[in-house]
């Protein structure tokens, strides 16, 4: 065998794998087509991060004078876009390169080229022949074609292209569901644009609890950005108005070509709790398996991949997968819903802490968000957070944490925080739970 893992994508599965296998001494390839960090270091978690913190800083300074700042005209305020994508391209270079580093450390095999995978020990690589003792495929995935025709289809923007562009449309239809959809709308909009969205589900975010989607869509509203509803057809709307289309629609996996199939759904591979395929030693870790949109949760299925075939056996909790949302406030939530438990006739009680309570929030001007702290009522158990604040992606894994080793709302409680820090609604939230709230009327 020329290797004991070759790893099909350097995305934040792939490379993540690689790494592992590398410390673990596993003679490892790493195969990728076009660049090292894949889809979220190049054009699309950490670009579109860096282009919503420029499109958040831009609108902040319109409080400027509130902080003391004299001399600063918010009406003379102008947004470039060719310079914020710019300073995200000095972002991405400088992790990508960490990330090639780190490989050649490892030991890891970087091959440049479009792989197949013709058995289960058999990968070609424009016309190399490999052979292996074990696969991971990590080729992500990618947005499905618009559901509708566009005359002109000029005007149709997908993300690999959008952050390479020196300017962007006024008018703009932004055109999907979840997370992708939200933070788009909502940076186009804080930076002057006229922004609709499109929503192909009848949820911005359909894996979010009620109460946040309700938030996500007055948020919206806030911000003047208009909501179609697509899930009934498309037939009504006047594609022509606007001079750009977004694509944000749900994603498909990329399936490597070859000659073996692996328990290949129509749109992603099916794998079992090991992340591995209908096929021995064959594994499908990250957005190519549909069990998850996160690089978080793609790195994490990596791990556990790489571990099983060293022959720790240990899997991964795929219900504690933090969701996140990068917009203004920023939105997070771990662990059962409202709605779930329900359904699933599960006791619970929910408990809150505004930030508009926190000292360090107001001390921030970020005073806008709540934690919510889903537990079940008899022992305390924490089953989920919500978070909505301008640094909840951050907090969530505090829950996540709390989660993990299964605290009740007493632990939380007890949990001494620093003050003043956002933190504390984590404190406060615990004490309401127990019947002893502090700073709470």
């Amino acid at each position: 065998m020329d290797y004991d893992l070759i790893i099909i994508g350097a995305g934040p599965a792939g490379y993540v794998a690689a790494i592992r296998a590398g410390q673990a001494g596993l003679k490892t390839a790493v195969i990728e087509k076009k660049h090292v960090g894949g889809m979220c270091l190049n054009w699309g978690c950490i670009p579109s991060k860096a282009m919503l913190e420029s499109a958040k800083y831009f609108s902040r300074l319109g409080m400027a004078g509130d902080f003391g700042v004299e001399g600063l005209d918010p009406k003379k305020l102008t947004f470039s876009w060719e310079k914020g994508v710019k300073r995200s391209e000095r972002i991405v270079r400088r992790l990508t390169k960490g990330v090639e580093y780190l490989l050649k450390k490892n030991n890891v095999e970087t091959i440049t080229g479009t792989a197949s995978v013709e058995a289960a020990d058999t990968v070609v690589v424009d016309k190399r022949k490999l052979t292996t003792k074990n696969i991971i495929i990590a080729t992500g995935s990618y947005p499905r074609p618009l559901k509708f025709k566009v005359g002109d289809e000029s005007r149709i923007i997908n993300l690999e292209n959008m952050f390479s562009m020196k300017e962007i449309p006024q008018k703009l239809l932004v055109v999907g569901e979840g997370p992708v959809s939200a933070e788009v709308s909502q940076m186009l909009a804080l930076i002057g644009k006229d922004v609709t969205l499109l929503k192909t589900a009848n949820r911005v975010f359909p894996a979010l609890d009620d109460y946040l989607n309700a938030y996500i869509s007055r948020r919206l509203d806030s911000l003047k950005i208009k909501t179609l509803e697509g899930t009934g057809g498309y037939d009504s709307i006047n594609l022509d108005e606007y001079e750009g289309i977004v694509n944000c629609m749900p994603r498909k996996g990329i399936k490597p070509t070859g000659a073996l199939k692996a328990g290949e759904s129509e749109s992603f591979y099916v794998t079992d709790e090991n992340f591995m395929t209908s096929v021995q030693g064959v594994y499908a870790v990250g957005d190519v398996n549909g069990k998850s949109i996160y690089a978080h949760a793609a790195s994490a299925q990596a791990l556990a991949a790489v571990n099983h075939i060293l022959g720790i056996t240990e899997t991964m909790n795929t219900e504690r997968v933090p969701l996140t949302l990068y917009t203004d406030p920023e939105i997070a939530q771990i662990g059962k819903t409202e709605q779930q438990l329900a359904a699933e006739e599960i006791d619970f009680k929910v408990n809150e802490f505004p930030l508009s309570a926190n000292g360090k929030a107001l001390t921030e001007a970020q005073p806008e968000g709540i934690l919510r702290i889903i537990s079940e009522p008899k022992y305390g158990e924490v089953l989920g957070v919500q978070i909505i604040s301008h640094n909840a992606t951050d907090l969530i894994s505090e829950a996540a944490a709390y989660m993990a080793v299964e605290s009740t709302v007493w632990d939380v409680a007890h949990t001494m925080h620093a003050h003043p820090t956002i933190s504390e609604v984590f404190l406060e939230a615990g004490s309401d739970a127990v019947g002893k709230p502090v700073h709470k009327a």
